[in-house]
This record gives C-alpha cells, structure tokens and sequence, in this order.
C-alpha cells in the first residue's frame, strides 16, 4: 500500500489486472506486495471496492479503494482518509470478473435499540463475502440510503427488522409498491432515521429508485426504545443465518432475471 496522497493530475479511467478491466465500483481482493507493517497484515485478503484510478505526485497511477465491511464507507468515497486506501495495480485481484456490481444489500437498523440490529448483522456476516452485490450498513442513516439508491443499481435488498404480529424471528420477504411523489414541498429528510417507506420515497423525489426493491423482514421478540441494548433475542440471533442464506439466493435470483 502507498501512503502518498494522489494529486489531481489526470489518470486513466481504469485499470488492466490479470486481463480484466478494474474501474470505479469494481470489486477486488486486496494483496498487499510488502506486508510489512501491521495494517498490511491486516487488509490482506479484505474484500474492497474501488473507487479512483489516480496519479501520484511522482506519476505514478494508484488505486483508491474503500473496504467492503466498512459501516463509513461512504466517507472514503467523500476522500476522508482513515476509510480510503492506495494501492498499485499488481497489489489487487479482481473478484467476480471486475463487474460493478448492479444489486444493493443495505443493513438497516440500531445495534443499540436490541432487535433493531437485525440488518445490520446480516450485511455484517455478509460484508467479506463473494457475493456480487454491494453490501453496505446503513445503520440508521436513511439520507445516506437514499443518495445510494440514485446509483445505477438494477434492484435492491432492505434488511430490517419489522413488527408484522408473526411470531418472533419469522422472515418475510416483501415487494412494496413504489411511493409515489410526497405532496408540496416533499418529505423531510431525516438523517438520522430510517423509514424504508419514507427512504424510498425521499429517493424517487432526489431521481431514481432501482427497478426492483425487495425489503426482508424479521419479526422482533424486543425493540428498545428507552434503553440501551446491544444483543440481539435468541429468536431473533437464531434467524440471522437463514437471512443470510435467503439474501444470498434473491441475489442470484435478481441477477439472473434482469439477465
């Protein structure tokens, strides 16, 4: 990894690994040459998405890239550092072909408010996967969400946990019909909260929602309002994998239907 910060020289669009073509949203394995200091060690074999093809100060051309699994992801594509990283080419290695990836997985939910978590661990579980998509945790931002639905994805899949009166740790899979416009003067964007109703419907009014949304639900045995609760309840926990198994499959299914 290099620690010289880009200039704003011109650079090529993108970059030729192994024969594939790398750019702006491609998936790579990071694999560091030297390994000598303890934050080589540690991104060895993490799971990134590329974010820039730049130039150093000396020219030399430099990938910027920001981890799969990192809940701020979004402030390494801001450029903040801390949350973005440089490498050489010969330092990556392509996954899935170098495709961008066209299928959103968002994690919504408070790891603090117990049940409410629910989609946060599983976009946690599935964050160093393979999986074609982009998996990201939006925790409780739904502004953020809703700037991310306006990127080229083909579909997206909301994780959450929603009472339905199941019983707990029940997964529902839903396909809600597209929001239409809010009225005069639109809906209030809260940054802080995250309706997916009210996201969905902030992102149609900023420009474009995916052709397909798909939200999977869990039945909450707990949601905390007036406290601090950090685990998940046994029904709950227990479902996790399943979802886990389930977002995988619509993957898959989403990707080879709009093929």
């Amino acid at each position: 990894m290099d620690t010289r910060y880009p200039t704003e020289r011109p650079a090529p669009a993108e970059a030729i690994v192994d024969g594939v073509r790398l750019a702006p949203g491609s998936r790579v394995r990071l694999r560091p040459k030297s390994r000598a200091d303890i934050l080589d060690l540690a991104l060895d074999g993490r799971l990134a998405v590329i974010e820039s093809v730049e130039r150093d100060d000396v020219g030399g051309f430099h990938v910027g890239v920001t981890l799969a699994g990192d809940p701020l992801r979004d402030l390494g594509e801001s450029r903040l550092p801390c949350h973005r990283f440089f490498y050489s080419a010969e330092e990556l290695e392509p996954v899935g072909g170098g495709c961008r990836p066209r299928v959103l997985v968002a994690g919504i939910g408070n790891v603090f408010l117990g049940d409410d978590g629910f989609g946060v661990e599983v976009v946690r579980r599935l964050a160093d996967d393979d999986l074609p998509a982009d998996v990201l945790d939006f925790g409780s931002r739904g502004l953020d969400l809703a700037y991310a639905l306006q990127r080229d994805y083909e579909a997206a899949i909301l994780v959450d946990a929603a009472p339905r009166g199941e019983p707990p740790g029940t997964l529902t899979l839903l396909e809600p019909d597209m929001p239409g416009p809010g009225g005069p003067g639109g809906i209030a964007a809260e940054s802080h909260g995250l309706d997916p109703v009210k996201v969905l419907r902030m992102a149609r009014e900023l420009g474009r929602v995916p052709a397909r949304v798909l939200v999977l639900c869990c039945e909450p045995a707990r949601l905390v309002t007036d406290d601090v609760l950090v685990e998940l309840s046994e029904p709950v926990r227990g479902a996790v994998e399943e979802a886990v198994r389930m977002v995988r499959s619509l993957v898959m299914d989403v990707l080879a239907e709009r093929a």
